[in-house]
């Protein structure tokens, strides 16, 4: 098949989802066309199946904002016409499904062609922004008139259902991970240098967005130390980041932690590391710590969105309410003080992440495709 993908360049969960699909596509044999305004992240591999269109916005005097969506859905044009695309995959509803509906509508008058439009909705496109009542009805009207509509989790298949007058249904086809990537043993010398003396290693990664709570995470770490000798790696950048940073030096524990900004390898830091402390106020489904159980890293959670759908109490990991910095301290201070059985709750995740490895979530995607492919049939 020739697949076009468009989504967000970035570290977030559904640029990284979309990347290491398309990769995973274009491993099997199809064709795929990725379209953004900047190369993906992850797009760091050589693949003759794989091509990148670059989203070029003009800048013109009279706009402050240079209308994207626009140059989007031209783009997406251009591209299903001289490459013959047999579908659109976009990730993130706002505003991928909307200029995907334009640039449908324009094919059909230039050639005749109905292409079809597959919709992956991630989490906030759903539950922050396009619930906004300046996106709403565009939202609402571009996910209705999309061919097929995926979701992430269950949990937001039912928050997309609760708040958004969708007449279609929606599939689950659950985020994933590729467990081969996390196949390594650690580098002890790396390990050496952010624990020393043997130190227990907690880690965070996000975007540093309020809804990450990041400064619970500094909290938790904070209780940690009281007990314990331990690191603390902040992994990502974001708007929280300095007030973070401040907090850690108001709790004395800011000579323990090094933020190590955005990765393209987290793998490497996960995999020397004991747990991943994820407190956040929702998430859709958690990447972040599907990832971190593929290293044998135990995850310290909320119960939020759809993390119950990923970890499982007292196996892999351990969640508690949004806030509940208390719980989630003792959590960790738990497993950390009990090597034998943080070991077997490493192990555990690391057997559970298996359940969602790329090679058993990719199939229910080209399943997806050839429903709604061309006639004739695609190969």
């Amino acid at each position: 098949m020739h697949i076009g993908i468009v989504c967000y360049p970035t570290f977030g969960g559904s640029g990284v989802l979309a990347t290491e699909l398309g990769k995973a596509l274009a491993d099997k044999g199809h064709f795929v066309h990725f379209i953004t305004y900047q190369q993906p992240v992850r797009l760091n591999v050589f693949n003759t199946n794989i091509y990148y269109h670059e989203v070029r916005v003009p800048t013109y005097p009279l706009f402050d904002y240079p209308p994207y969506e626009i140059a989007l859905a031209s783009t997406m044009v251009d591209v299903i016409i001289n490459y013959d695309l047999d579908l659109l995959h976009v990730h993130y509803a706002i505003p991928h499904a909307s200029a995907a509906y334009m640039a449908k509508q324009i094919v059909k008058q230039k050639t005749g062609r109905n292409v079809p439009i597959i919709c992956t909705l991630h989490g906030t496109d759903i539950t922050l922004v396009g619930r906004d009542k300046t996106y709403e009805p565009v939202v609402t009207f571009s996910i209705n008139e999309c061919d097929a509509i995926t979701a992430v989790s269950e949990n937001l298949r039912e928050e997309t259902f609760k708040n958004f007058p969708i007449v279609k249904p929606i599939e689950v086809v659950t985020n994933f991970v590729d467990v081969s990537r996390f196949n390594k043993k650690p580098i002890d010398p790396f390990k050496k240098v952010i624990a020393p003396n043997g130190e227990k290693i907690l880690v965070h990664a996000s975007n540093f967005r309020k809804v990450k709570r990041v400064n619970d995470v500094i909290k938790i770490f904070s209780e940690v130390r009281r007990y314990m000798p331990a690191k603390l790696l902040m992994v990502g950048d974001g708007p929280e980041r300095s007030a973070t940073e401040e907090l850690a030096r108001e709790l004395g524990v800011m000579d323990d932690i090094r933020f190590v900004g955005k990765q393209e390898q987290i793998e490497e830091i996960l995999l020397v590391s004991d747990l991943f402390l994820l407190p956040s106020e929702y998430e859709s489904f958690g990447l972040a710590a599907l990832e971190a159980m593929a290293a044998k890293c135990v995850v310290i959670s909320t119960n939020a969105g759809g993390l119950p759908e990923v970890i499982i109490q007292g196996k892999t990991g351990f969640m508690a309410n949004v806030g509940d910095v208390s719980a989630m301290s003792e959590f960790a201070v738990s497993i950390l003080n009990n090597e034998e059985r943080l070991e077997l709750m490493k192990e555990e995740a690391y057997k559970h992440a298996l359940k969602f490895d790329i090679s058993n979530i990719v199939p229910h995607y080209e399943n997806i495709y050839r429903r709604y492919c061309r006639m004739d049939p695609c190969v």
